[in-house]
């Protein structure tokens, strides 16, 4: 029968070591660097929901009526219906943007597939005088583009071509390709070249080594230079609005259609602007991992 004593809640047992120290729960202290991540948090979903916010407002405004969308100071609870996109494309919106999505999709392939040799050969197959060509592709874009702008009208005039969707696109790919070649050597760049002289020592070709060895390795980059050559091509403005008419007329002009002599139409203009920009974000969403991945390439050695 034990004699001894139970131990009490609180007090140390008698054949417990008279060094060791019951243990004390603490509260979570935050320190002033946890206190300056939460706040740096904080801010920045702030700032992004005030970038983000104009978006947002587009949106909810295409779906009120004129004139609730025109009213100061606005209302959030108003009637919402679908008609302001039905106007759209009864105004002709849907060829507007078929001329959009063709230009842009078929000038990024034709900007890459010239970019990503023309890369190659200036970073990892380095041609003689390679510096003075990548200066040759960068200073093409340092003159405006309404400098350019009568010579390239009176060129088009004479062969035929205003309002054409191939002049076009051929002056899409020429406004895009230096920027696509200076990002893709930096991506070549980053490309080991102990991978290049594995595939040169196993009888690679050039082709094969460009396109089944080095590419892959900078697929993300890739990715990126494509998705910004799609925006710019999709965004272009000012070519479109001086070079074309009716045929070739592109999605851009058709948006400042509806800002005329008898007012500003907000909530059809809210609509088509969401139409707009639905490609775009849906392409940045599909490629955002290569997106990032490509945007970071050579950040990080």
């Amino acid at each position: 029968m034990s004699t001894g004593v139970a131990a009490q809640p609180g007090r140390a047992s008698a054949t417990s070591d008279p060094g060791e120290r019951p243990a004390v729960r603490t509260r979570p202290r935050y320190t002033g660097r946890r206190i300056g991540g939460i706040g740096v948090t904080v801010l920045t979903w702030v700032v992004v929901f005030l970038f983000f916010f104009p978006v947002l407002w587009m949106i909810f405004t295409s779906f009120k009526t004129e004139q609730a969308a025109a009213q100061f100071p606005p209302s959030f609870i108003t009637h919402l219906s679908f008609d302001r996109y039905a106007t759209v494309f009864q105004r002709g919106m849907g060829l507007y943007l078929a001329n959009s999505a063709a230009l842009s999709i078929l000038s990024t392939v034709a900007v890459m597939a010239l970019a990503i040799p023309a890369a190659y050969g200036l970073s990892v197959r380095r041609v003689g005088r390679w510096q003075d060509l990548l200066f040759f592709f960068i200073s093409t874009k340092f003159m405006p583009v309404a400098a350019s702008i009568i010579p390239v009208f009176l060129l088009l005039r004479v062969m035929g071509a205003l309002d054409n969707l191939w002049a076009l696109g051929v002056l899409y790919i020429g406004m895009n390709l230096p920027l696509a070649i200076w990002m893709m050597r930096s991506f070549f760049a980053e490309v080991p070249y102990a991978v290049v002289e594995a595939a040169q020592i196993d009888g690679a070709s050039y082709s094969r080594e460009l396109w089944r060895v080095s590419l892959p390795i900078v697929a993300p980059g890739a990715a990126a230079a494509a998705l910004i050559c799609f925006i710019f091509a999709w965004n272009e403005y000012f070519l479109v609005n001086l070079l074309t008419a009716v045929v070739a007329r592109t999605t851009p002009p058709f948006l400042g259609s509806f800002v005329d002599g008898r007012g500003q139409f907000l909530a059809v203009l809210s609509a088509a602007s969401t139409i707009a920009v639905l490609p775009v974000i849906i392409a940045g969403w599909v490629a955002q991992k290569r997106l990032v991945r490509g945007l970071a390439m050579g950040a990080v050695k």
